[in-house]
């Protein structure tokens, strides 16, 4: 009886080192990621507005707070945000919405995620007069790269990385996902 329950004991043993090593070389092949999740996206880039983005002397466009959207049947982020025009052209000040549509990148230098590649959606003027919705539509791709050209939408800290230092890690391609970025982690260059 006791050979037997020494048998099970060290047979029960070798099962799960068995399986501890199975799922440890499984997860050897998977690639190593890092994830975001949209509302911490939507924390690091509030402090960052109100943006003021002057056209052509003529008024000031203020960008509020973007709200975030996660894209990834385009693999894209999505920005709308409330607007404000006014300056010396216009009569009073006039509310609207901007919205646009951009993919992200990793900037080493800093550990950051930052916005690029930056498409307007749509800029929509309710009240102002056609010629001058005309003018701002004819500026908005230029407006929409210069408000959020290089904004940082994230930043991985020391700790965060530190690991997959020590393994010859480095950020590598942004997926977004319907959870959030997900950063995966490949091989440096040698």
């Amino acid at each position: 009886m006791l050979h037997r329950r020494r048998f099970l004991t060290t047979a029960s043993s070798g099962l799960a080192l068995g399986a501890v090593a199975l799922l440890l070389g499984r997860g050897a092949l998977a690639q190593p990621s890092y994830t975001v999740p949209l509302a911490q996206l939507q924390e690091m880039v509030a402090p960052r507005f109100p943006r003021s983005v002057p056209v052509q002397g003529l008024f000031d466009l203020t960008l509020q707070v973007p709200l975030l959207r996660l894209l990834p049947e385009v693999n894209r982020l999505g920005a709308t945000m409330a607007v404000d025009a006014a300056g010396p052209a216009l009569r009073r000040s006039h509310a609207g919405l901007f919205d646009v549509e951009f993919a992200l990148r990793y900037e080493a230098s800093d550990r950051t995620l930052r916005a690029h590649q930056i498409r307007l959606g749509r800029l929509d003027f309710p009240t102002l007069q056609p010629a001058v919705s005309e003018l701002l539509n004819v500026y908005a791709p230029v407006l929409a790269e210069q408000s959020l050209r290089e904004v940082t939408l994230h930043q991985l800290r020391p700790q965060d990385t530190a690991m997959f230092d020590g393994l010859g890690l480095q950020p590598g391609p942004i997926t977004v996902t319907a959870k959030g970025l997900t950063v995966a982690f490949v091989g440096k260059p040698p």
